[in-house]
């Protein structure tokens, strides 16, 4: 057959029927991401961030299909600056944008008051960092978290103050987050256990960065170790104002100081093996291997260490994909009971959760700080 220049307009329609009936077969599936990137601990934020995007270019290269039909995965991202209300407000911007699930927020003090939000929209949400046991203590079928509570990591400090460190007078410091506030809580009640004498309570604030008053307090007090609930945005300054007034005690703190950034917050007020602190999961030696390959992979990706939590948010992106499969939907209502019973091998490890949505037989992984760079102590249970 001749082709002539009165087909053009048909072949064209063609074209665009074909190209229509291609996208009606794709999927749009929206996952969303919350974190501080504004802010003080927006280097902490940015890296969570990362870990999600990771995944999501990951998935749409390997071309996931759910239910028989091809997807294409879209990251809404958002800001919350470590702030409460920005964090609520975030959570309802992605509400309104009809995402299919949620990975986030970072801090617990945005993360808790954000899991309403997402619950009553019965969407769900899997934090790789918020740390606080109320998160998924409110009963929400909704909330998940990939890493161990504060229960745990405060515990697990506390105990290895005492029983490794020798701590036997003790002041506490936390920045009156829901993070810092519930990790101090957890440590003080391990430490107490063991006999441990608290000398002294201090409070600051998570934007603070004068801490002359209440060092001085404490260095009267003349504690064999100090441990500060808070970020390293505030933890650093605060060594190095230890240092100017002499207090030469070990310095204990959980994930939110157990970053790479430490170093060059605190300077040379960093002491070899004067802090030690815990993250909140780790990777035993079998997933050793992978673990150096994903943080391989992201230095590769965006030209920068991985900080704290991204192969967390990795993990977790996947893990909700994986439970769409399963559940041949992305409908939040459909996928929600495989997420509940979902059994993943990811970066960080197998991934379980338990009936509040906590992550089973979570591990937590010790650190200290040699010539400025973070070395690991052990991985515990």
């Amino acid at each position: 057959m001749q082709f002539t220049a009165k087909m053009i307009p048909l072949a064209g329609a063609l074209a665009l029927a074909f190209a229509g009936a291609a996208s009606a077969q794709e999927q749009v599936v929206k996952i969303g991401h919350v974190g501080p990137i504004s802010g003080a601990i927006a280097h902490l934020g940015k890296d969570n961030e990362n870990g999600a995007r990771m995944a999501i270019d990951e998935l749409n290269a390997k071309g996931v299909t759910i239910g028989g039909k091809k997807v294409k995965f879209e990251l809404l991202a958002e800001d919350d600056a470590a702030d409460p209300k920005q964090g609520t407000a975030a959570a309802q911007k992605l509400v309104d944008s009809k995402v299919n699930g949620v990975v986030g927020h970072m801090n617990s003090g945005t993360t808790i008051p954000a899991s309403k939000i997402y619950a009553d929209a019965g969407i769900p949400q899997i934090s790789p960092s918020a740390t606080n046991p109320k998160y998924t203590q409110q009963g929400f079928k909704t909330a998940f978290r990939v890493v161990a509570n504060d229960g745990q990591l405060g515990g697990t400090l506390g105990r290895y103050a005492a029983d490794k460190l020798g701590t036997r007078k003790l002041a506490v410091i936390d920045d009156r987050t829901a993070y810092g506030q519930g990790l101090a809580q957890e440590f003080m009640k391990s430490a107490k256990a063991k006999n441990v004498e608290i000398v002294a309570q201090q409070y600051t604030n998570d934007k603070a960065t004068d801490f002359n008053a209440i060092l001085t307090a404490i260095k009267a007090k003349k504690p064999d170790t100090i441990f500060f609930g808070g970020m390293d945005a505030v933890a650093g300054p605060m060594l190095r104002q230890m240092k100017t007034l002499g207090i030469n005690a070990k310095f204990v703190g959980g994930d939110g100081i157990c970053t790479e950034m430490m170093a060059n917050l605190a300077g040379d007020a960093l002491g070899d093996g004067q802090v030690v602190c815990a993250e909140a999961g780790g990777v035993e030696e079998a997933q050793k291997k992978g673990m150096d390959a994903f943080k391989a992979a992201y230095k590769k990706k965006f030209n920068a260490d991985v900080q704290l939590y991204a192969p967390y948010t990795y993990d977790a992106v996947m893990v909700l994909v994986e439970a769409m499969k399963k559940a041949g939907s992305a409908d939040p209502a459909k996928y929600l009971p495989e997420l509940a019973r979902i059994n993943y091998n990811g970066v960080i490890g197998k991934i379980a959760f338990d009936a509040k949505g906590d992550i089973k037989d979570g591990t937590l992984t010790l650190f200290t700080f040699n010539k400025g760079k973070r070395s690991q102590i052990a991985v515990v249970r």
